[in-house]
């Protein structure tokens, strides 16, 4: 803790520009109270379009980012820092950018071993014409977190009609029946298991809303399941290049075994309050959000 103190103060990035925006300033105002209580002189900043000029007056030791979305984890906002040389949290330029983007994350996993479904990246116009894959198949953004955004089109449906508000391209993949199921990784330990129970889809309510949705840390379910998430989640930091901390979160269909493993994402900024899943996990494994988000802080870097 002592090497970053002694230069400035910690400087948390919150808020932002993205569709994230509230989930953001939640983690952030969490984030800055947990490194209060850690002992480090914080300062909060709302990342607007100012800001290179706001931490060029502030000159932090360390940017906390705790932004999600756009521009916050896509590696924008880790260019700016990069440029400007200061050391941040999570991960760099490079694994933001190829995490955010479904596509190219994917090839990375397929490279790397890892289990995906099929999926192809169509136009909006072309997805509300025809059935793009056999049904049931999901749309999605290919590059939005917290399941902004996502249909899912079952049996008997119609090809969906997609808001405006989503992009000219989008991503159509197979729908991966199961439990849900996350892994976060912090630096090179995947932390443990957790089984999200919820009453229909994972979406941004059943994330976000009082009562959305049920964590069971550590998950009820097979030792050779177990171990699988955690490999594939490790697996999965790798290839993406990833450090600091990531989730990475997976659908398991039971019937099917081990063969019923399906990796979906992996998140480079996951959210970042004391019962969102990857604090949840760490303090599973002893790690207070205090700690946590010290850890984080001493890990950060520049020019990776």
């Amino acid at each position: 803790m002592a090497g970053h103190l002694k230069t400035g103060p910690v400087a948390v990035l919150m808020g932002g520009l993205s569709a994230e925006r509230e989930v953001s300033l939640s983690s952030g105002a969490q984030c800055a109270q947990a490194l209060r209580d850690a002992g480090y002189d914080v300062v909060t900043l709302d990342a607007g379009r100012d800001l290179a000029a706001r931490l060029a007056d502030l000159k932090p030791a360390v940017v906390f980012n705790a932004l999600h979305g756009r521009w916050g984890e896509d590696g924008c906002v880790q260019g700016l820092l990069e440029w400007m040389a200061i050391p941040y949290t999570h991960s760099g330029v490079r694994a933001s950018a190829l995490a955010m983007d479904k596509t190219s994350a994917k090839a990375a996993f397929v490279a790397a071993g890892l289990p995906v479904v099929t999926s192809v990246i169509a136009k909006r116009e072309e997805v509300a014409e025809r059935h793009i894959l056999p049904v049931p198949y999901v749309v999605k953004p290919n590059n939005e977190g917290s399941s902004v955004g996502i249909y899912i089109v079952r049996e008997g449906a119609n090809a969906p009609r997609l808001a405006e508000t989503m992009p000219e391209e989008v991503m159509v993949e197979t729908y991966a029946p199961g439990r849900e199921l996350t892994v976060a990784v912090l630096g090179d330990r995947a932390l443990t298991v957790t089984d999200i129970i919820t009453s229909g889809w994972y979406d941004y309510d059943a994330k976000y809303a009082p009562g959305g949705s049920r964590h069971v840390v550590p998950a009820e379910i097979p030792e050779e399941i177990a171990a699988a998430c955690l490999d594939y989640a490790l697996r999965a930091h790798r290839a993406l290049g990833c450090r600091g901390l990531s989730r990475t979160d997976m659908r398991w269909d039971e019937s099917r075994g081990l063969d019923g493993l399906i990796l979906l994402e992996t998140n480079t900024q996951p959210g970042m309050t004391p019962t969102s899943l990857a604090p949840e996990q760490a303090a599973h494994c002893g790690i207070s959000f205090p700690a946590l988000c010290a850890w984080l802080v001493e890990d950060a870097s520049c020019n990776r």
